[in-house]
């Protein structure tokens, strides 16, 4: 396991090439989707600095249900179009949110969450689930963060089988 050194030292492209690495060996040889995201939720969090809460929802009967995180307790329910994570979903795109207070109907399930990124984990039929992390600090996240979880969730559907990577 490597530690966050690149992230500190403020260069994220090698940061997040390093966990993509590491991703790939932890999901290598294994499709099974809880377990996957069990791990990826859990390198996300013991890696990024300055995260509270890293983890997934996936869409079960029309609305996002609690899955594999790291953090506090967390809502097991999100209705689609709801709060942040709904509102990814709704919008099949990253939502990048500075300051969750400022965003119209944010769900607070830890109220020491000041900012937010959500990635969408799109399947064959639509959205299968999200990637969601959360931290204390407003403006935690950047474009770079962005793209960095964009590629990691990219990694966790081929792992699992779900797409191709393209």
């Amino acid at each position: 396991m490597f530690e966050a050194r690149s992230i500190e030292t403020g260069d994220k492209a090698v940061f997040y090439r390093e966990l993509a690495a590491q991703l790939e060996a932890l999901l290598h040889g294994e499709t099974d989707a809880v377990a996957n995201a069990a791990n990826t939720a859990a390198l996300l969090y013991q890696t990024m600095p300055d995260l509270n809460w890293a983890g997934f929802y996936f869409m079960r009967d029309g609305e996002l249900v609690l899955g594999p995180f790291q953090g506090k307790p967390a809502c097991v329910r999100i209705p689609v179009g709801k709060g942040v994570c709904g509102a990814a979903v709704a919008r099949r795109r990253t939502m990048l949110i500075e300051d969750v207070h400022a965003f119209p109907g944010h769900i607070a399930c830890d109220a020491a969450s000041r900012s937010e990124l959500v990635v969408p984990l799109p399947g064959p039929d639509g959205v299968i689930g999200v990637i969601d992390l959360d931290s204390p600090s407003p403006a935690r996240f950047d474009e770079a963060d962005r793209v960095g979880i964009e590629r990691i969730a990219a990694l966790y559907l081929v792992g699992c089988g779900v797409v191709a990577l393209t």
